[in-house]
């Protein structure tokens, strides 16, 4: 046994194999570390293979989009980072991100089959309208092309108690179902499913994955705002993985990047 791992997780090698995909191998188990995504970039530089995967008990340093903390109390949350090793250009981030999401949101609803898990435009996924996991995407480019990616997953798993300040707008798979699976399970379902689609979106876009997203957007037909103070419709995505927004006066604009704020 790996002396501060969970023994759910210690299942996970076993479980990940099973599946038979090309992701979660090697897999190493942590108990603490500062972001599963700095030791996978520190891997990539040092000739870690594709598929190569950190999961950790516990980041002292985790963090989502912009820079924001993510909280994660020992033993409660899943928490990884794959590294795959694609060449594609920059554009095809974004779809990988939403890709990464998905699969998420798949694997969660196997879990928490009751609750309306869904996905919010870029990186959030959300369950019943409050936040259950997040995707972090990083690359690591040579001149104009993206030769390594590395995906970070923070999923709330067994919290069943947030701090105040989260109480009110995040939520676990515990809080949705009476009997959450091991963490190894959620690992591996997730797994698989990024596996069947990465490298599909990587060369092609979102266009095959569309109606997939289209069914679990979050955001589609909902009012939003920008935090440049743009407003409009939330009309799905493209190819691009741009959310695509309905102004008042009927034009569809294609937002690539920020926040997202429902009005």
């Amino acid at each position: 046994m790996n002396r501060g791992i969970g023994p759910d997780l210690e299942k996970a090698s076993a479980l990940v194999g099973e599946r038979g995909c090309a992701l979660g191998v090697p897999l190493h188990l942590l108990a603490s570390t500062t972001s599963t995504n700095d030791e996978a970039k520190q891997a990539a530089r040092d000739g870690a293979p594709s598929g190569s995967t950190w999961v950790a008990e516990q980041q002292t340093a985790g963090r989502g989009r912009q820079g924001r903390t993510w909280v994660s109390p020992r033993g409660e949350s899943l928490l990884f980072s794959v590294l795959v090793r694609v060449a594609c250009p920059p554009s095809r981030l974004p779809p990988i991100a939403l890709v990464a999401g998905l699969a998420v949101r798949d694997a969660a609803a196997m879990a928490a089959p009751l609750a309306s898990i869904r996905i919010k435009w870029p990186n959030d996924v959300l369950a019943d309208g409050k936040k259950l996991a997040g995707v972090l995407v990083e690359a690591m480019t040579s001149g104009s092309r993206v030769q390594a990616v590395v995906i970070g997953v923070g999923v709330n798993v067994h919290t069943r108690a947030f701090p105040e300040h989260l109480a009110t707008h995040a939520t676990s798979i515990a809080c949705l179902s009476r009997d959450p699976p091991d963490r190894a399970v959620l690992l591996a379902d997730v797994l698989a499913r990024l596996d069947r689609d990465l490298h599909i979106v990587a060369a092609r876009g979102l266009g095959l994955m569309r109606v997939r997203l289209e069914a679990a957007d979050a955001l589609r037909g909902r009012r939003v705002r920008s935090d440049s103070g743009d407003e409009g419709i939330a009309s799905g995505v493209d190819d691009d993985g741009r959310l695509l927004v309905r102004r008042a006066d009927g034009v569809v604009t294609h937002w690539s990047a920020g926040e997202v704020h429902l009005v």
